[in-house]
């Protein structure tokens, strides 16, 4: 362990370095920017830095600029840092994007020793493109194509600071087969009505951590997808929003196991949901979601501050026939305390094929913030095998319970 620290810090020092260190720095107002359009130059820029032979900078000045869509792809010789200190907005016309699949605005793949850092504002400008936003209605819905602000793909050993990610048209951004990647002292920002607005995404990766952030958003601050490994959430600010979720999982066949999870010394405000874990039913997916905690974290006003839901079935889009096949297990849940404003603060609806196991459950302390009429916070459990410590309250099941319906 002590090894693998030297090293990790070695990789963030050579991200770190002074301006002086650079043998070249690129600003892309010296590019060719055109009525401050910052497409073509930011392209130019990039493919000089990646193709730098020793450490550069492609600098982003202060100022407000737009930019049409950028797939700033790798593989880089040396390291980069992506300073962004002014306003960068998308346009708003979804659709209207050199690249027509409109996965990503700002794409960025196969690269290692990224630093994108400078206060900088990533605008998506996304209002136009969430009416077009029919996913509630529409399992096909045309969200699919529209893009992510920042997309982060294959990329290793880097780190993402100090920088705003706003009003994506999608999700705010996404960490997909990467290693060794740190969020830290990230913004994002969209209002708590705008559709499919994920604050990171990360899914089929190792060694990701976000730190000292602050997401307030449409949808999950932080979701999961699967094959993850060895993921740190600390000191992070979640609301308005839907939590942080590990999940929706086992949908599909070709899934692959979830381990290490932490969300440690988080709060959340206001929001839908506090930590949550959620599996599809009736599907032959069987991944195993495991060693995951949920410690130190408060709750102000948090709808469903603790849930696992396994009969995740979002607007009736599939059945409830058959129990998930996912298996949860070795989960830790301790010092959660604040207020719920639904009665059921703690939901625990486990598959009846796969109960959850080896469930350790600490201090809780968690006070309904209701009308007091309707009584005390409370607990469900279905399916559920755990072992607790310290006090709780509202106090466990005693035994389960037939299952009622979860809040979606």
């Amino acid at each position: 362990m002590e090894q693998m620290h030297v090293i990790t810090l070695a990789i963030f020092g050579v991200l770190l370095l002074p301006l002086s260190a650079y043998a070249a720095v690129y600003d892309v107002s010296q590019q060719g920017v055109q009525n401050g359009d910052i497409t073509n130059a930011l392209l130019k820029a990039w493919k000089l830095a990646v193709e730098a032979p020793t450490a550069s900078k492609v600098l982003i000045p202060k100022g407000k600029w737009t930019l049409k869509q950028a797939l700033l792809d790798g593989p880089n010789k040396a390291p980069i840092e992506f300073q962004v200190e002014g306003t960068v907005t998308a346009y708003s016309d979804p659709f209207d994007l050199p690249d027509k699949k409109g996965e990503w605005w700002i794409g960025m793949n196969y690269l290692h020793s990224i630093t994108v850092s400078g206060g900088g504002i990533f605008d998506g400008n996304g209002k136009v493109a969430w009416t077009k936003n029919d996913c509630t209605k529409n399992a096909k819905c045309l969200s699919k194509r529209l893009p992510y602000n920042l997309s982060f793909n294959f990329v290793n050993n880097s780190l993402i600071k100090d920088i705003t990610i706003k009003d994506s048209k999608y999700f705010q951004s996404n960490c997909i087969s990467s290693n060794n990647v740190t969020f830290q002292r990230v913004k994002i920002i969209a209002p708590a009505e705008s559709p499919n607005t994920d604050g990171i995404h990360i899914a089929r990766s190792v060694n990701i951590k976000v730190l000292d952030s602050e997401i307030g958003t449409g949808d999950d601050c932080i979701s999961f997808g699967d094959e993850i490994k060895d993921v740190l959430i600390k000191n992070v600010r979640c609301g308005p929003g839907h939590g942080i979720s590990i999940g929706s999982l086992g949908k599909t066949n070709q899934e692959k196991d979830v381990t290490g999870i932490t969300i440690d010394n988080c709060t959340f405000i206001n929001s839908d949901n506090g930590v949550r874990i959620k599996t599809w039913p009736s599907t032959p997916s069987t991944l195993k979601v495991t060693d995951i905690k949920f410690t130190n974290l408060i709750m102000q006003n948090v709808s469903n501050p603790v849930i696992i839901d396994q009969q995740y079935c979002p607007w009736n889009m599939c059945s409830l026939d058959k129990a998930s096949l996912v298996q949860i297990s070795n989960l830790k849940i301790d010092n959660i305390k604040g207020t719920s404003a639904t009665q059921d603060a703690l939901i625990f609806s486990c598959s009846s094929s796969k109960p959850c196991q080896d469930v350790q459950i600490g201090n809780i302390d968690l006070v309904f913030s209701g009308d007091p009429k309707l009584g005390g916070a409370t607990t469900q459990c279905q399916n559920i095998k755990y072992v607790s410590t310290g006090k709780q309250n509202p106090p466990l099941c005693v035994k389960s319970s037939d299952p009622k319906p979860v809040p979606k």
